[in-house]
């Protein structure tokens, strides 16, 4: 695998901003051998220059000092010879100088026409280099006696002139020599110093490229990693050495805290998956809990409705007050187990939104009807403002959100006070609106309001005030219409609760149904009632037959399954309980009086509210009454049946 170069690392965070930046280019060991390698050759190529130039300078100038020193030399053994016009003895002298071999040709002349030359006439004097010297008489008062007449005896006076002519080949191929010797040096220099800083930018590059990967597989993640370098020495320590050893110790220990972290990361694991199993079998057992205790309240608080609504009519004018007292109880425990067992609903995810286009005109003048008192009794102004838009959602969970909000806003808006409802387009599609000009919500309890049982304003919890179980319930179905409930409140600034939901055209929404009859009367209905608890069958054997309707009572499923079986008795109701005496289940019971009796009402009345209770409810499709069962809701179901064909 090729080493990374020493200025890239895979991956790398970006530097962090600086005042200047330095852009590197290359790599170390080029840089390294650019360094070494330069300066020797710049030195290399100087001095091999410099002497060089000697070399030949040397050369040139003995060249000419020897052509020059035969020419004198002629010169002075010529002179009285020329003197005297002695020409065998000036050919001797020339031919003297051509034996010596410094010179190729001679010539000897003076201006009386002695001409005397010695060596090849070389047509070419390309290659010939010629030297003068003039012919001077040495101790011309000696040679006074044979001077002619009118000739000088100064001795500075020339009386003639030697040429010899040099070859210059030899020069030629020695200087040749020299040039080549010279760049041959240049080259050997240069080639030693590319070696030797090859071999030490390799020495420092290839320790600098593991300790490069090194810092690479430390920053990955893989402290394993080492440098590996090795001090080769005695002398002394190396710096990269010590580098490399320095980064080992870091990538010890940081592989040593990596280890103590996993280490206290698994310790914190295993006690956070410990304490998660421990918050979910605390949750499991408060669900069990809460679904036991729903189950054994709503049996009693069941048989109570019935009994008083039972006596209700019947009850004396000192008797009513006490019994309306009870029943109002009663309504609130009612109300208390409804909100319970709504949240344990939706926690069981066993409710699915049924999707509509819904039009907030109508849905805004249900809920006016449904608020109008309790805003007029508050001496509260309610004002809807739907703007003629519709909405993609489902209507009475929608209906739910809304009425809750509302329902708030009026239970703290002050005494002449506002509280608006208004619609209006965003970008994410229409957005409801709920507010109202009360005392505010401060931000501490802002982001705990929707919590189960928290109330802010309710430390005396007063019932009539509600039980804190309103905004959880319509978080939660917000959550499960895709949307989510936000609050913008302020201390004596009143508070503005909104959520956004999917758009739709108005005209895509249906007609809204025409309203139901008014519920006739229930004499001569044949109703079958099945449960284990003796109260609750007195006190719906009681109700209904006030109602008018021919009741049958039994305890346990097999003889209600005999009294449906006989085909003697046609039902038109059957009423059964979930649990029954005997582990028996009342599920037997409903499949058995639709397939025995296809044509009667089949209502399973229940006081469980456990998840998997009502996910099997769901599946199988049953009509359930959750107890308490308010007489009202069992009238209306009564009367559908009542109303339906062929009853």
């Amino acid at each position: 695998m090729p080493a990374p170069d020493l200025n890239t690392t895979a991956e790398s965070p970006p530097p962090p901003p600086a005042a200047s930046s330095l852009v590197m280019r290359g790599n170390l060991q080029r840089d390294l051998f650019r360094l070494g390698v330069v300066p020797c050759a710049a030195v290399a190529l100087a001095l091999t220059g410099w002497f060089t130039h000697n070399r030949l300078q040397t050369l040139e100038a003995a060249f000419d000092a020897e052509g020059q020193a035969v020419a004198k030399q002629v010169a002075a053994m010529s002179d009285l010879s020329l003197y005297a016009g002695d020409v065998p003895a000036l050919q001797n002298v020339a031919s003297a100088a051509l034996r010596g071999g410094q010179v190729t040709r001679v010539e000897i002349s003076n201006s009386a026409g002695v001409y005397v030359t010695a060596g090849p006439k070389n047509e070419s004097l390309a290659q010939l280099r010629m030297f003068s010297a003039p012919v001077t008489l040495r101790e011309a008062s000696r040679a006074s006696a044979f001077a002619p007449a009118g000739s000088t005896t100064a001795g500075d006076t020339p009386i003639g002139l030697v040429q010899t002519f040099r070859d210059t080949t030899a020069y030629t191929h020695e200087r040749s020599r020299s040039l080549i010797a010279g760049i041959g040096i240049a080259l050997v220099a240069l080639l030693a110093a590319w070696a030797s800083v090859r071999h030490m930018a390799r020495t420092v590059a290839r320790p600098l490229r593991r300790v490069s990967r090194t810092v690479a597989a430390l920053e990955a993640g893989h402290f394993e990693m080492r440098c590996g370098v090795i001090e080769g020495g005695t002398r002394g320590t190396h710096e990269l050495a010590m580098l490399a050893h320095d980064i080992d110790r870091l990538a010890e220990r940081l592989q040593y805290n990596r280890q103590v972290s996993e280490e206290r990361v698994r310790e914190a694991t295993a006690v956070a998956l410990q304490r998660m199993a421990e918050a979910e079998q605390a949750a499991l057992s408060r669900a069990r809990f809460l679904a036991a205790a729903s189950h054994d309240l709503r049996q009693p608080l069941h048989a109570m409705g019935l009994f008083i609504d039972g006596l209700l009519p019947s009850a004396t004018e000192a008797q009513r007050p006490a019994v309306l007292r009870l029943q109002e109880s009663t309504g609130f425990m009612g109300v208390l187990l409804d909100d319970l067992l709504e949240i344990s609903r939706l926690d069981a995810q066993v409710l699915t939104p049924a999707i509509t286009r819904v039009s907030l005109a109508a849905l805004f003048d249900q809920l006016d009807a449904q608020h109008a008192p309790a805003a007029s009794a508050a001496q509260v102004r309610l004002h809807w403002r739907d703007r003629g838009l519709a909405v993609r959602s489902d209507a009475s969970m929608v209906q739910r959100i809304v009425g809750n909000l509302v329902a708030n806003a009026l239970r703290h808006a002050p005494e002449g006070g506002t509280v608006l409802v208004a619609a209006r387009r965003s970008r994410a599609g229409v957005r409801i609106e709920v507010r109202d000009n009360g005392v505010g919500i401060a931000p501490i309890h802002q982001g705990r309001i929707f919590e189960e049982f928290y109330q802010v304003a309710n430390t005396e919890r007063d019932r009539r005030r509600g039980f804190g179980l309103g905004l959880a319930i319509c978080a939660r179905i917000a959550t499960l219409l895709g949307t989510r409930i936000t609050v913008r409140s302020a201390l004596q600034s009143g508070s503005t609760f909104a959520f956004t939901l999917a758009p739709a055209r108005m005209a895509d929404v249906a007609l809204p149904e025409p309203a139901p009859v008014a519920p006739a009367p229930l004499a001569g209905l044949r109703c079958l009632v099945v449960d284990d608890d003796p109260a609750i069958l007195d006190g719906t054997h009681a109700l209904l037959t006030q109602w008018g309707c021919e009741v049958e009572c039994v305890t346990t499923g097999a003889e209600a399954l005999a009294r449906l079986g006989t085909g003697d008795i046609t039902y038109d109701a059957v009423l059964c309980d979930l649990q029954l005496a005997g582990d028996a289940d009342g599920m037997e019971v409903i499949e058995a009086a639709r397939r025995l009796q296809p044509d009667a009402l089949a209502v399973l009345v229940s006081g469980a509210t456990g998840p998997e209770v009502l996910q099997r409810l769901r599946h199988g499709g049953v009509t359930l009454l959750t107890k308490p069962v308010a007489p009202a809701k069992l009238r209306a179901l009564l009367t559908t049946r009542r109303h339906a064909p062929g009853a």
